[in-house]
């Protein structure tokens, strides 16, 4: 029986240039005991001769292999634990936290070797992806099972003896968060909020600064606490959650909260319980007619100060897994009215198997999923489908959990869908169209990269989900509308109206990507548009003399619309959320500098 090999050196696709937060499911190990509950030992004793001639790796060692361990550190960490799977896979996540750790490394167990992610990044991508990728790539699919803290060693304790709140608390710890963001978000989100909701929320508040003002140095765990014994784990846990409360005032100020369900003000597919009214400032009334969207998810005090300075509109969430099949939370801050909305005919379809028909064929029956989550500018190898179908086709029948949670984790993260037997896939530019509501072949051809296609789309607008908003001008606007459409992406608003039925007069779009600007002129003419496109390619041109100019060439503007096209606000960015203080995100403030003006003129002008 020849060796499988279930760690591949080939390289990874992966692109985290995102202005969204990471929808997914975490999937490193949520809980240990979960994860390694089904593992048994298959071999009498480490290091028994083989009577075969070509010896084979165990089962037990296979176990590991399959997760991206080396063969000589299962074989270490074997010999000094024995065939306990639990104290195994512990020492082996230890080992990889050292690793990720170099300047702690003298302090743990300088006798056993880490575990290794060999794989390089893709040469598919150019240099300029490859310095925006953060440095320890925690979320990438070299390192599916390397964890980047050593917390999933010394903070894992008998779950039986915990509460249920104290068990969410120590498997988010496991996963290398630290207890004081934990708890804060356990706070915020309630205490029905499920794992992936929390590690949205802690992802979008962290600030990832080398000085992290969330963490202090004096609260951050260390390696050389491993040492301590048993009773330590629980106490410096529980230490660290007291200090928590210390921080808990940071998030008492903001004013915002995110509802549940994230419908806004109602959506096409679910009930209102009553109607829902709002009435906004005098000097926020339309027109013109603005639009502002953002993820839901942003940093600490960001909806407060878009709030604020769009005349203190509250922000309606929405997530657009109530229009299509995929999810994406959103918030939106605008002075439409939000009475007789309509949504586009036909409506999409909703479920993974509706939306994607030929991968229902495939699904099994242990995959619950019937939504995508939120589509990223990232997407996941050929070397982690490749590893999923060998994990899947080891087993006859269905695999046991812990591979199944394995598979799941790794769909999840990744947005992968059932291709064929025991084969998954990630999802085509094509199919992301489809899902996010642009015609098909929107962004393909021209000399448009398969990256560049996958980067403008997860940095759009899902198409239904904003046409139900906009929907409300059709009536307002029979004879069409002039849109100054800022930070266009590739024309999601302007694809929406069309679909609306409602005639583009005049569109002054401010992109300052040529991808974008080249998909939405071809979009332009390939749809037959009689009215006049205008498209800039810095915002700072906008100026009050240009502004004045092109309101008195067509009458003023009806539609503000755009958001900021900047990952500084994006929960899944772990390099740089610097917030709206970020140097592209800055870019609201354009927002409303030109808003400003083009009230102000259009004002003059009546």
């Amino acid at each position: 029986q020849g060796k499988k090999d279930f760690c591949e050196e080939d390289s990874d696709n992966i692109d985290w240039d995102t202005e969204d937060e990471l929808e997914i499911e975490d999937t490193t190990f949520r809980d240990s005991t979960t994860t390694t509950a089904g593992y048994h030992a298959v071999i009498a004793g480490h290091g028994e001769a083989s009577s075969s001639s070509v010896p084979a790796p165990s089962k037990f060692i296979q176990e590991f292999v399959v997760m991206g361990f080396t063969e000589d550190s299962i074989a270490k960490a074997i010999e000094q634990n024995g065939e306990n799977s639990d104290l195994v896979l512990d020492a082996l996540l230890t080992l990889k936290a050292i690793e990720d750790s170099p300047e702690e490394q003298p302090s743990a167990s300088p006798h056993l070797e880490p575990c290794i992610s060999s794989d390089d990044n893709s040469s598919d991508y150019n240099e300029n992806f490859l310095d925006d990728v953060y440095e320890e790539d925690s979320w990438s699919s070299d390192s599916d099972f390397c964890m980047n803290s050593a917390e999933q060693f010394y903070l894992k304790e008998e779950s039986s003896s915990l509460s249920e709140k104290e068990q969410t608390l120590l498997s988010l710890a496991n996963m290398g968060y630290p207890v004081e963001e934990v708890s804060i978000a356990m706070e915020r989100c309630g205490p029905e909020a499920s794992l992936a909701e929390l590690t949205d929320f802690i992802c979008a508040a962290q600030m990832a600064r080398a000085d992290d003002p969330y963490l202090p140095e004096d609260v951050k765990p260390k390696l050389n606490h491993i040492s301590n014994g048993g009773g330590y784990k629980k106490r410096k846990m529980f230490n660290q959650l007291d200090k928590s409360k210390k921080q808990r005032a940071i998030f008492d100020e903001e004013t915002i909260r995110l509802p549940k369900p994230m419908i806004g003000f109602g959506v096409p597919t679910e009930s209102v319980p009553a109607m829902v009214q709002r009435t906004l400032p005098e000097q926020a009334l339309g027109p013109p007619f603005f639009y502002y969207e953002n993820v839901a998810l942003a940093p600490k005090g960001v909806w407060d100060t878009i709030s604020r300075f769009l005349y203190d509109i509250a922000p309606e969430f929405v997530d657009s897994k109530y229009f299509c099949a995929a999810a994406r939370k959103r918030g939106y801050i605008h002075n439409l009215p939000i009475e007789n909305r309509f949504p586009l005919l036909p409506l999409p379809p909703r479920t993974i198997n509706e939306a994607l028909p030929l991968t229902k064929k495939w699904w099994p029956s242990w995959d619950p999923r019937t939504k995508l989550n939120c589509l990223q500018t990232a997407y996941g190898s050929a070397r982690l489908t490749n590893r999923i179908r060998k994990a899947v086709e080891a087993f006859d029948g269905e695999p046991p959990m812990r591979v199944q949670k394995y598979v799941l984790d790794q769909c999840r993260k990744w947005n992968l869908v059932w291709v064929g037997r025991n084969k998954v896939a990630t999802l085509e530019p094509d199919e992301v169209e489809m899902l996010l509501g642009f015609p098909k072949n929107h962004t393909r051809g021209g000399g448009i990269s398969r990256t560049d296609r996958y980067k403008s789309l997860g940095n759009s607008f899902q198409v239904d989900t904003v046409a139900y908003h906009l929907s409300v001008l059709k009536d307002l606007f029979p004879n069409g509308i002039n849109v100054l459409s800022l930070f266009s992406g590739i024309g999601g608003a302007e694809v929406a109206l069309y679909r609306l039925g409602i005639q583009l007069n005049n569109v002054v779009s401010v992109e300052k990507s040529e991808v974008n600007r080249n998909i939405v002129r071809s979009w332009w003419e390939q749809t037959n548009q009689r009215g006049n496109l205008i498209d800039f390619d810095d915002v700072q041109q906008l100026n009050g003399d240009r502004l004045e100019q092109l309101i008195d060439s067509f009458g003023g503007f009806d539609l503000l619309i755009g958001g900021s096209p900047c990952n500084n606000l994006a929960g899944s960015n772990r390099v740089s959320r610097d917030g709206l203080e970020g140097t592209e995100s800055s870019l609201f403030y354009d927002y409303v500098r030109i808003l400003d003006l083009v009230k102000s003129i259009m004002s003059r002008n009546r």
